[in-house]
């Protein structure tokens, strides 16, 4: 009795879709995570640089009226 029970659930395969998409989540949240730090970096300098050359085109348009 015990081992086919034991043996019914060691067989049984239904539950096993769902860990292997879990896992698969799994490592794509990871790579997401580790993609957009770096572009996140990018981003912000960026946006760092499109301010620099705001302020100086304000800068120089201010001082030519």
């Amino acid at each position: 009795m015990i081992n086919r029970a034991f043996n019914s659930f060691w067989q049984e395969e239904s539950g096993q879709d769902m860990v292997e998409y879990a896992l698969l989540l799994a490592f794509v949240a990871l790579a997401a995570v580790t993609i957009l730090g770096s572009v996140k970096t990018q981003i912000g300098s960026f946006w760092s640089q499109v301010n620099t050359q705001l302020k100086t085109a304000t800068t120089t348009a201010g001082g030519a009226s």
